[in-house]
């Protein structure tokens, strides 16, 4: 499905003139994602073991099944941003269910609700997104070396284009051009992993991998193959992977990337993208960890999972801007997430699903309501010379942590949904973000990993630090917007029609009757609730948790 809507969509981009037309794209790529969604849920039914396909190429199992869902869930969130216009007319006496249900209210003031922002005026946005949601799915299932190395460029160039689509912007071009030339070397990494694996083994089935490393440890000086080499090879070969997902020490590249890219693009290049390269690496860990008693490729990842904790925490306190803070903070969790991968025990994947999966919904929320933050500035104005010089301030207009100063006195619900987004991110229980923690520390004390616990602890407490501070920004300040002097005393006019196209009522309204689209405003909404509510529907998550782990070790 996902490949006939790209060959669709490549057409309808050839062929179509208006540049607007980019709305009813997203909401076609959508649709053909929901079709997605079905198909994957009526699979679950039928599997049992796993599926091979393409002889031995890809592998399908409830794992990737599951994750395949979430991606394309994911997605559709994300898509939503760009298949409907940011903001809406509300007027209040006019807005009866008859009127919303039967009538149309139309206007005429375009770029006061933002119809002709630039991120609705892409064409190729859902395209590429199609092309690397595909790239998504094929690693999560791939099964041999060549599958995953074409799945994960097939991934990566569409996140270098979609990093640069904002053809206008030099921050976005600069900043696309370093994630493709670091994502770049990641590949050689990745590459020449590859080939010291084939050189030893002859094979490029990662099943026959599993095989040689079980047989090669029963007595390694009579067999060809070396474990130890094995064992280096798969070390160089996920030195590229966690390039890619921003692990330090390999991290230096997104605090960069993720700050001069536009939000909306940030949204699906910080979330989608680490979903799937960490699904594949849980196979290959729980099949490869238990064999090698000399020298332990995993070990790497627990090293990775150290430096991580530390960087993302200690330097993200000194940030001023808060994509760059985002993005250590992402640092910070993929240090929790490494740790649980490394552990490969019962308790420690069931907390690394769990923690990918509540992770991947906080930071969504998070990117989302940053981006309807910065829609609902569009009628105010500041004295501030600093936010008047912001590069690129129409494709993030949020970019500064100083811009949401007294923001709790403009929209009290939207600093409120982001002040428990944030809580979640630090710990504070009963957030979904604490029963997360709690379960990785707990896998890690009972596999006897007391240094790096006491860490996690440790960097967990001083980064909650910088979130408090983007707390007491939005709460404890007064703001410095007032309403732009131009819209103050500004009054539109809008006409009621009904299905007959025969005007009803003309109704008048002021920049007050402006607000965040119904979309984003649910989406948003359920988010938070599923952040704020966790503990009374923890049954179904912990249980799909556990199902799938026992699952993958047979029981």
């Amino acid at each position: 499905m996902i490949l006939i809507s790209i060959l669709s969509l490549l057409i309808s981009n050839a062929v179509t003139l208006r540049r607007d037309m980019s709305i009813l794209f997203n909401r076609i790529a959508i649709i053909a994602l929901i079709y997605s969604i079905l198909h994957d849920i009526t699979c679950l039914f039928i599997l049992n073991q796993g599926l091979g396909l393409h002889g031995g190429l890809l592998h399908i199992t409830n794992i990737t099944q599951i994750f395949h869902i979430f991606i394309f869930l994911i997605s559709i969130l994300i898509l939503q941003l760009t298949s409907f216009y940011p903001r809406k007319v509300w007027v209040s006496e006019c807005s009866s269910l008859n009127n919303i249900l039967f009538n149309n209210f139309i206007y005429y003031r375009t770029k006061f609700i933002n119809k002709m922002g630039e991120h609705l005026k892409i064409i190729e946005y859902p395209l590429i997104l199609l092309f690397i949601i595909s790239g998504a799915i094929f690693l999560i299932s791939t099964n041999d070396l060549i599958s995953i190395f074409l799945s994960i460029e097939l991934q990566s160039y569409g996140l270098y284009l979609l990093s640069t689509i904002y053809r206008n912007s030099e921050l976005s071009t600069t900043g696309g051009l370093i994630y493709f030339l670091l994502g770049g070397l990641s590949s050689c990494f990745i590459l020449l992993g590859t080939a010291l694996l084939y050189a030893n083994s002859g094979t490029t089935n990662i099943d026959g991998f599993y095989i040689i490393s079980s047989i090669g440890d029963i007595n390694n000086s009579d067999t060809l193959y070396k474990t130890y080499y094995i064992s280096f090879s798969l070390l160089i070969f996920s030195i590229g992977f966690l390039f890619k997902v921003s692990a330090a020490p390999f991290h230096f590249w997104s605090p960069d990337v993720y700050d001069a890219i536009p939000t909306i693009v940030t949204t699906f290049v910080a979330i989608v993208a680490k979903i799937s390269i960490f699904i594949f690496l849980l196979e290959l860990v729980y099949y490869t960890s238990n064999y090698f008693h000399d020298l332990n490729w995993t070990f790497s990842l627990l090293m990775s999972s150290f430096f991580s904790l530390i960087i993302g925490t200690v330097v993200g306190l000194t940030q001023f801007r808060i994509k760059r803070l985002f993005a250590y903070s992402t640092i910070s969790h993929v240090g929790f997430i490494l740790l649980a991968l490394s552990i490969s025990s019962i308790e420690s994947i069931q907390a690394f699903i769990f923690y990918l999966l509540q992770y991947s919904i906080s930071n969504l929320n998070a990117f989302i309501i940053l981006i309807a933050i910065g829609f609902s500035m569009y009628y105010y104005t500041s004295d501030n010379k600093e936010y008047k010089e912001l590069l690129d301030k129409n494709n993030s207009p949020i970019q500064l942590i100083s811009q949401l100063k007294g923001y709790f006195y403009i929209n009290p619900i939207l600093s409120l949904s982001l002040i428990i987004t944030l809580f979640s991110f630090a710990g504070i229980p009963p957030l979904i973000g604490f029963f997360a923690k709690q379960m990785v520390l707990s896998a890690a004390l009972d596999k006897g990993y007391l240094f790096l616990s006491i860490i996690a602890i440790l960097t967990s407490v001083i980064g909650a630090v910088y979130y408090l501070n983007i707390i007491k920004e939005i709460y404890f300040y007064t703001p410095q917007y007032k309403i732009n002097p131009l819209l103050k005393n500004l009054e539109f006019e809008g006409n009621f029609y009904n299905k007959q196209k025969k005007l009803i009522q003309t109704v008048k309204f002021k920049y007050k009757d402006l607000t965040i689209n119904s979309i984003i405003s649910i989406i948003i909404s359920i988010l938070t609730l599923i952040i704020l509510l966790f503990i009374f529907i923890n049954k179904e998550w912990l249980s799909m948790g556990t199902i799938l782990v026992q699952i993958l070790f047979n029981y």
